[in-house]
């Protein structure tokens, strides 16, 4: 179903000045490698490039570790009589409130110490976009903070996501909820490459799995992910790129 193309009824409401906010829309990516070499004095020798060790969430039994058995179609699909936009509405909001609950546990190991940059693969960081409209890096505590901030904000206010009976949602809706989905998915990319070992020290990636298998479930469903965003490019992944990939051939999600 797309959600993009079933906003058949009017939407009359005119949307409030957002607020000023910074609003992330850019990826940077470094290009360093992880290489090793050995030195000869007659002969020099070829650069090794060390093999990156498999990431935990890639492993058995912590892959498979989830909540909720089988594929998560049938918990994404929309119920009878109910409207699309307060599905996306509700959901985006569940996924946000049950998401910072999970950094909130987390916030004490990501700190601008241990996460200087908001990291999401071996080869990649997320920037932010400052009011200037440029590009900076921040470390991932404060990047993360921005992120849950401005959406805070947006769910707070009215305009974006009307409460009250007789209230429309803007015409602006999706591709506001589009980018706000955008934006979680880097907290997760970022949660699940820095602190998954944390998460499982916790004993709690049956609950972080199955929340992040809805959110890329509910997410492709609606059209609110673009692949790009959850794979990367070939020379910058994202890590949780072959999450995605494993998942879907253990049949948890379709592609």
């Amino acid at each position: 179903m797309s959600f993009f193309n079933s906003i058949g009824r009017s939407m009359t409401r005119a949307p409030r000045a957002p607020k000023r906010s910074p609003t992330p829309t850019s990826a940077t990516f470094s290009p360093t490698e992880s290489t090793s070499s050995n030195h000869n004095t007659s002969t020099p020798s070829s650069p090794v490039v060390s093999a990156p060790a498999k990431p935990l969430y890639l492993c058995s039994p912590f892959v498979e570790a989830a909540l909720v058995k089988g594929n998560f179609k049938t918990i994404v699909m929309l119920p009878k009589y109910v409207d699309i936009m307060e599905w996306v509405a509700v959901n985006v909001y569940d996924f946000y409130t049950n998401l910072n609950e999970f950094y909130g546990v987390l916030s004490e190991c990501c700190t601008q110490q241990s996460c200087p940059t908001m990291s999401a693969g071996q080869t990649l960081n997320f920037t932010w976009i400052n009011q200037d409209r440029k590009s900076v890096n921040l470390p991932a505590p404060t990047y993360i903070d921005y992120v849950m901030s401005w959406l805070q904000n947006l769910l707070d206010d009215e305009s974006v996501f009307p409460t009250k009976s007789g209230q429309d949602f803007a015409p602006s809706f999706p591709a506001t909820v589009k980018h706000a989905y955008r934006q979680l998915l880097r907290v997760f990319a970022h949660l699940y490459h820095a602190h998954y070992h944390q998460i499982l020290h916790l004993r709690s990636e049956p609950h972080f799995n199955s929340l992040f298998a809805h959110f890329l479930a509910f997410g492709r469903e609606y059209e609110l992910l673009e692949m790009k965003d959850v794979k990367g490019s070939s020379s910058s992944p994202v890590g949780i790129g072959a999450l995605w990939e494993r998942w879907k051939d253990m049949g948890i999600l379709e592609g």
